[in-house]
């Protein structure tokens, strides 16, 4: 019997290039996107959970998983959970990213 795949993460052993281990230096934007993981998943803050974030990678659907990379994941779920928690709406959000990108220029 052969398994099932369940999601675009669930390679189960398909994968014909082999996975890259090496340590690497992480970009600027993904150390920041870590930090921001960190924060709202602390126990202070505890906006929401591990299995919770795991899911919401797990659910950006094949196009969205394997065009983007890592971290680009973590913001899409990152984002997806908080507008889905109502802790920011979608307006708000498209709204700051116009502020930052005017701010930068």
């Amino acid at each position: 019997m052969s398994a099932k795949r369940i999601g675009p993460h669930d390679v189960a052993g398909s994968v014909v290039d082999p996975v890259d281990t090496t340590a690497h230096e992480l970009a600027g934007w993904e150390k920041r996107i870590d930090a921001l993981y960190k924060l709202l998943a602390d126990e202070k803050r505890c906006l929401f959970v591990v299995d919770e974030f795991r899911l919401a990678i797990e659910s950006l659907g094949p196009d969205v998983y394997n065009t983007h990379s890592y971290y680009e994941r973590w913001v899409l779920a990152i984002r997806d959970i908080l507008i889905k928690k109502q802790i920011i709406t979608s307006d708000e959000l498209s709204q700051r990213v116009v502020d930052v990108l005017d701010r930068e220029v």
